[in-house]
């Protein structure tokens, strides 16, 4: 009884306001897990209420930074769904798209600038269609020019790595592929600087394919 007594007197009283309170002052402070904890303990005891939406935006927010992808992806989704037209919906879209962003490139981007376009670029092109998303539906959002420049950067290396993809069949004699993956990244991402690249490309691949219409006009493209 004494014990049951003891942990009642732990139990947390506070108000939806400073729960909050304590949160955001963990968020500012960088403070990403004692934020998470801290938004968490406000959603579960406050699940409705006036800092409910706010608070799912901060707890994604701080998933984001404290290096929680997956939590932070899920709780947008949520979001989204739960508020479709939430005054700050665009942000959770731009937010989206950083989490990707950051995924697929962050680290690679700061420490191996030119490794960035070898890897994987399945979470590059989310990034890109939550950007373009966020375009598509808030084009005077803030959040849009800054999301237009990193959408020229993914493109980029989504260009990229497509054209490497093609080399490496050009390598292994895989004509067919190599033509498709040339094609896919001048249908898909054109005008890049990678667009030559894979024009190149596409005419080594139709001459070796005995093709010498195809590889001609190639050729007429790249001039």
């Amino acid at each position: 009884m004494g014990g049951c007594r003891k942990d009642g007197d732990r139990r947390d009283t506070r108000s939806a306001s400073e729960l909050y309170a304590d949160a955001k002052q963990s968020l500012d402070n960088k403070s990403w897990d004692r934020a998470i904890r801290s938004y968490k303990a406000l959603q579960t005891r406050y699940p409705f209420g006036q800092y409910t939406e706010q608070s799912m935006l901060d707890l994604s927010y701080a998933y984001f930074k404290a290096a929680e992808p997956h939590n932070a992806l899920s709780n947008l989704d949520r979001f989204i769904r739960t508020y479709p037209t939430h005054p700050s919906v665009d942000y959770s879209y731009y937010l989206k798209g950083l989490v990707n962003y950051e995924e697929n490139l962050g680290f690679l981007e700061k420490m191996m600038p030119d490794r960035v376009r070898d890897r994987d670029q399945s979470t590059a092109q989310e990034a890109f269609d939550d950007f373009n998303e966020l375009i598509r539906r808030f084009p005077d959002s803030r959040y849009v020019p800054d999301a237009r420049q990193r959408m020229v950067f993914l493109r980029n290396n989504l260009a990229a790595y497509e054209t490497i993809i093609a080399e490496y069949y050009m390598r292994r004699k895989a004509y067919v592929a190599a033509a498709n993956r040339a094609r896919y990244a001048l249908e898909n991402y054109p005008n890049t600087p990678h667009s030559s690249e894979a024009l190149v490309i596409l005419h080594q691949a139709y001459l070796a394919l005995e093709l010498p219409d195809l590889a001609s006009g190639s050729m007429e493209v790249l001039a």
